[in-house]
């Protein structure tokens, strides 16, 4: 268990540190553009500012031909580089692991590639469509399930092609749902993305859309209001930040999650169960309230995809239902995200869950609580002919 004092440092809200940019500004500091134009993206840059591991060290020089490292000065700013186990590290340094692929480890785990009728749209469930709009981020998560196209340097590129994604998109009325992702569709310029919006919203039978972003978390000074401003005339809209430790949410990505609220902007968090970094059951409850605290409702615990070289951050699938029995009953359920799993190949989302059903035989089902403690719930009984022709004698008495 963590120490009240260590579930409080994780809970609080502080800035990102610039202490290793010393001499820049707070009005450079803020600015997206900035924040982008100095990533962290060569084994120098990073060896300017941490000492690596060997193994680290590896793993740089081998990214260069599988997924690119970037990493924002907001981001980079939270990392300890004293310590390299630290969860948030994990995440943006590459490892030399990583140039491992294990027998089960697939190029494209959710198998996206063979359910995509025009390129740049993925149409894998019946009412809901995937739609790719970039193959960019502002940093790369070394897990990250697209990594065969994002980034620019892997043997796959992601081919778009706009038009023909709209006129499919406008022949095919059983589609009510659009995610937009990639890539992070927040990268785009404002007009680009409003421009895409438009589109889609005019479509009749799409419902409504979804974005799905890193953007918040890796590059807050972009969530401005005027971004939000535009982003409201596209009512109902969702949006599906992605963050897996309570660190990564300082002050100011709490201040971006509060202009896309009060923008009237549902958000949903997907986090991924790594190892090092969020298997841990109370290293999860400080992060799901920590996004309450932000109006973020946790959605998605995901199981780690089949990633290529992914070994090393991915845990048993035991740990997660571990995690998810010490939450439930020990939090509010209103913040216990849904454990999932994608089904290797294109299966589609999966539930997992802790047993919470003993037995269930002639009509009786047998529960346990959080507690382990057993109670039992009986199905309705089907109400007897006679009853029911009582009732009705009754009925027509009193008319």
């Amino acid at each position: 268990m963590l120490k009240p004092s260590t579930y409080e440092s994780l809970i609080s809200f502080t800035p990102a540190p610039k202490h290793l940019w010393p001499n820049v500004s707070d009005a450079e500091w803020n600015d997206s553009k900035w924040q982008l134009k100095n990533r962290i993206n060569s084994l120098a840059a990073l060896e300017d500012k941490m000492h690596l591991t060997s193994e680290e060290r590896a793993g740089v020089l081998l990214a260069g031909n599988k997924l690119a490292m970037s990493v924002t000065p907001q981001f980079f700013s939270i990392i300890d580089t004293e310590n390299p186990h630290c969860p948030i590290r994990r995440q943006v340094i590459p490892r030399m692991e990583e140039a491992w692929t294990a027998p089960e480890e697939l190029s494209d785990p959710c198998g996206e590639d063979k359910h995509m009728p025009v390129p740049g749209l993925v149409h894998r469930y019946p009412d809901r469509v995937l739609f790719l709009v970039t193959d960019r981020c502002a940093s790369y998560c070394r897990y990250c399930t697209r990594s065969r196209v994002v980034s620019g340097v892997g043997d796959q590129h992601l081919e778009i092609q706009l038009e023909a994604v709209f006129q499919y998109l406008e022949r095919t009325p059983q589609v009510r749902d659009v995610l937009l992702s990639g890539g992070d569709p927040l990268l785009l310029s404002d007009e680009r993305l409003e421009r895409i919006l438009s589109r889609l919203h005019a479509i009749p039978h799409i419902q409504f859309i979804r974005i799905g972003s890193r953007i918040p978390i890796f590059l807050p000074q972009r969530i401005t209001p005027s971004l939000c401003e535009m982003l409201r005339k596209f009512h109902p809209l969702f949006i599906s930040i992605h963050t897996n430790h309570p660190h990564e949410i300082t002050t100011e990505v709490q201040a971006a999650l509060n202009r896309l609220a009060d923008a009237g902007i549902p958000m949903g968090n997907q986090s991924v169960l790594l190892k090092g970094v969020n298997d841990n059951p109370e290293v999860m409850r400080a992060l799901i309230h920590k996004l309450l605290i932000c109006r973020v409702r946790p959605y998605y615990l995901y199981q780690c995809d089949l990633i290529q070289g992914s070994t090393h951050l991915r845990t048993p699938l035991g740990r997660g239902i571990e995690i998810m029995e010490q939450l439930r009953g020990h939090t509010t359920g209103y913040g216990i995200p849904q454990y999932v799993i994608d089904g290797p190949n294109g299966g589609g989302k999966i539930p997992l869950n802790p047993e919470y059903i003993v037995s269930q035989q002639h009509g009786r089902v047998i529960l346990r609580n959080y507690k382990k403690e057993i109670y039992e719930y009986p199905d309705p009984s089907p109400i007897p002919p006679q009853v029911l022709e009582a009732l009705h004698e009754q009925t027509t008495s009193v008319i």
